[in-house]
């Protein structure tokens, strides 16, 4: 897994070329969550060193882009931060797509600033103030937030509105998705926002934490105060569910119809036997072994539908994830 990706502005979907055993078939076809993005891409560069002929297109038009796509029958896979909403559902039932929801593993929803802030906690209470819709064109400033932080500009960065991590943030800390002030520096694409406020000392700025732990040399995380004191973001915090309320499960999507076509059923298979080591690797936390094996299960046997009724859940456990049941 190279740095490379990170670093490269993903404006436009991502080929790759896959070598070894696949014989020349159809382009697998996957888009979504820029999260999700980095485990994807992994399994992809690993899948190529071992099968031929086939190709893999990666996109990163967030999860809300991805599942407009998937449920119109133009993707494979959907890459999700957030599970699948009851607005999606209801259009890939108008449209025919069944879908198998796998997850994959568990993200630190990560709060960031530049490492010239000396700020390193922060309240959810302090983040919905700056974050509520009713702070714009008000709460402009670090002392509007707190009196004892800086009389300094205050500079938002954030997921755009198709992302799944907005979808996430805002319920998580505002209290209703999607409920956000609108003058703030938005993007689809993590590394625009890690460029933003790595170069701005008033910035502050949210994404998935893959991102902040391949840029700790120009971002610094500040930790969450849910009412319980302060919490780094961790593999640790994370497993232990004390990394709350930001903590989340990310997943992939996959039509059933897709998986009718070889090359997409062996990269699935590929996809969840290694996926373990590659969420490790790129610093999101992996699911326990039972889970893939779960999830390899659930594929095998075409089961449809989510676990989460259309909603997104907030603060769950990777336990309280393991233990739902899937209903269509």
């Amino acid at each position: 897994m190279t740095k490379k990706f990170f670093r490269v502005l993903l404006s436009t979907a991502l080929l790759f070329p896959l070598r070894g055993s696949v014989q020349a078939a159809e382009v697998i076809k996957i888009d979504g969550s820029s999260t999700v993005f980095p485990v994807t891409e992994a399994v992809a560069e690993e899948f190529q060193t071992t099968n031929k002929g086939a190709q893999v297109t990666v996109g990163i038009s967030g999860t809300g882009g991805g599942f407009k796509k998937f449920c119109r029958g133009e993707t494979d896979l959907s890459n999700a931060s957030r599970p699948i909403s009851k607005k999606e559902m209801d259009a890939c039932w108008e449209s025919g797509v069944q879908y198998i929801e796998l997850p994959i593993a568990f993200d630190a929803l990560t709060v960031v600033v530049s490492p010239k802030n000396a700020l390193e906690s922060i309240t959810v209470a302090e983040l919905k103030k700056m974050w509520e819709p009713a702070a714009q064109g008000k709460v402009n400033r670090w002392s509007q937030v707190n009196p004892s932080w800086p009389d300094q500009p205050l500079k938002l960065y954030g997921a755009g509105s198709d992302s799944g991590t907005f979808d996430y943030f805002t319920e998580a800390v505002v209290g209703k998705a999607k409920s956000s002030r609108g003058d703030y520096t938005a993007s689809e694409d993590d590394n625009v926002l890690v460029q933003g406020v790595s170069q701005d000392a008033n910035a502050l700025g949210y994404f998935g934490f893959a991102y902040y732990a391949e840029n700790q040399d120009k971002i610094k995380a500040l930790k969450i105060d849910g009412g319980k004191g302060p919490v780094e973001a961790s593999a640790a915090t994370v497993e232990n569910g004390t990394y709350a309320p930001l903590g989340r499960p990310i997943f992939i999507y996959v039509s059933k119809k897709a998986l009718k076509r070889p090359e997409v059923k062996q990269f699935v298979e590929f996809y969840l036997q290694k996926a373990g080591g590659l969420v490790k690797e790129v610093k999101y936390v992996p699911l326990p072994d039972s889970a893939y094996a779960k999830d390899l299960e659930r594929l095998n046997k075409g089961q449809t539908g989510t676990a989460f009724g259309g909603k997104n859940v907030v603060g769950i456990t990777i336990q309280e994830v393991l233990s739902r049941r899937l209903a269509s």
